[in-house]
C-alpha cells in the first residue's frame, strides 16, 4: 500500500515524517531534508507567506505548481506573493573592489524597457547595492557610490563596461574596463568570423588582451594602425550628392574604441586584486534572468521583488540556512 508523504512547504522535499501534534491537536510533520516543521493542513491562515515565496523564487515554482501544494487557487497564491514583504540589505562595511553593471528587461521597441543596476563585491561575490531605473545614467551610479560610501565602504576599484557615466561617477577611483566587454565591442566591427584580413588581425590582437601587457599591446595596436592606416581611412563618395563616408566604418570604429579604452584596459597591472572582467556579475545576471523569465507573466513590481530577493542572496541557489536569513 502506497503511503502519500507530505511535501515540505519550505524546501519542497518529500522526506517528511510525523513528529508530534500542535497544542490544538493538529498533526505536525518534520522534514528530514531541511529540518522544517509544519502542520498537516495547508490552509491560507496556517501557511507562512515566506514558504510560498521561497518556492516561487528559489525553487522556480509557478502559480500552477504552487496551487495544489498549498491547497489554494492561483489567485490566493498570487495574493500571498504580492503581500510578502522582502527584507532590507544588511551591510558590513569594508574595502571592496566593485563590479558594476546593469541588467535590462522589457521590449525597447515597445518602450517597456527597465533595468536593475548592481554593485557586487568581486572578492566575496556579495551584491552590495542595486537600483531599478529605465536606463543607465551617471546619476544612478553616483547614487550607488554615495550610498556605499555613506555606510562606510572604501571603494578600491571599479570594473565595468564602456559606459562613460560609470567611469566619471567614480573618479578618481581606479577603473578597469571589462576585457570581455572590450572584445564584444571589437566583434561588432569585425564579426566573430571576419572575412577580411584586417578584421582577422584586429580580432586576434584583441584576444591577446587576456595574456599580454599594456606595453606590448600598445605597441601591437600602434603597429596595426600604421600598417592598415590607408585601409581604415578609405572613403567612398556619392556621385549624386558628393557625400562621402568611410568604406570600412565598422572596423574603423572598433579600432578607435580600442584606442579610446586603452588607458583602462590594464588598470589591474597596478593592483593584481582588481578583477579584469565582470564575469561574476554577468553569470549571476544570467541565472537571475532565467528565474524572471519563468515568471514572465508577473507584474513589474513582483518581478522586482523576485530580483531583490535573489540579489539579497547573491546567488540563485542559496543553502537552506542562507534562505532562512534572507526571508
Amino acid at each position: 500500500m502506497h503511503i502519500k508523504t507530505k511535501k515540505c512547504p519550505l524546501c519542497s522535499g518529500t522526506k517528511t515524517v510525523k513528529r508530534g501534534t500542535t497544542s490544538q491537536g493538529k498533526q505536525l510533520y518534520w522534514c528530514k531534508g531541511c529540518g522544517h516543521r509544519f502542520t498537516s493542513a495547508h490552509t491560507e491562515k496556517e501557511i507562512d507567506g515566506k514558504h510560498i515565496w521561497i518556492d516561487f523564487v528559489f525553487h522556480k515554482q509557478t502559480l500552477r505548481e504552487l496551487s495544489p501544494v498549498y491547497d489554494m487557487n492561483k489567485k490566493t497564491v498570487y495574493a500571498h506573493l504580492n503581500a510578502y514583504t522582502v527584507k532590507e540589505k544588511k551591510h558590513e562595511p569594508r574595502p571592496v573592489h566593485l563590479l558594476a553593471d546593469a541588467l535590462y528587461f522589457g521590449m525597447r521597441k515597445k518602450d517597456t524597457t527597465w533595468c536593475v543596476v548592481v554593485f557586487r563585491d568581486a572578492d566575496s561575490k556579495e551584491n552590495l547595492w542595486w537600483q531599478y531605473t529605465t536606463e543607465e545614467t551617471e546619476s544612478i551610479y553616483r547614487e550607488g557610490r554615495t550610498y556605499l560610501e555613506q555606510r562606510g565602504y572604501s571603494i578600491l576599484s571599479v570594473t565595468g563596461d564602456g559606459f562613460g557615466g560609470l567611469r566619471s561617477s567614480f573618479l578618481p577611483i581606479l577603473f578597469q574596463m571589462c576585457l570581455v566587454h572590450m572584445e564584444r565591442i571589437v566583434v561588432r566591427g569585425t564579426t566573430r568570423k571576419p572575412k577580411l584580413l584586417q578584421g582577422q588581425v584586429l580580432l586576434a590582437l584583441t584576444r591577446t588582451l587576456f595574456d599580454t601587457t599594456e606595453e606590448l599591446f600598445t605597441q601591437r595596436l600602434q603597429h596595426y594602425i600604421e600598417t592598415y592606416r590607408d585601409f581604415l581611412n578609405e572613403k567612398a563618395t556619392s556621385d549624386l550628392t558628393g557625400e562621402s563616408w568611410f568604406v570600412h566604418a565598422d572596423l574603423r570604429k572598433a579600432v578607435l574604441s580600442l584606442r579610446r579604452f586603452l588607458p583602462y584596459l590594464f588598470t589591474y597591472e597596478k593592483d593584481k586584486s582588481i578583477p579584469r572582467t565582470t564575469n561574476s556579475l554577468e553569470g549571476h545576471f544570467s541565472h537571475l534572468r532565467d528565474v524572471v523569465n519563468i515568471h514572465r507573466g508577473a507584474s513589474p513590481q513582483l518581478k522586482q521583488k523576485i530580483i531583490h530577493t535573489i540579489l539579497l542572496a547573491s546567488t540563485i541557489a542559496p543553502t537552506d540556512e542562507e534562505i532562512r536569513k534572507i526571508v
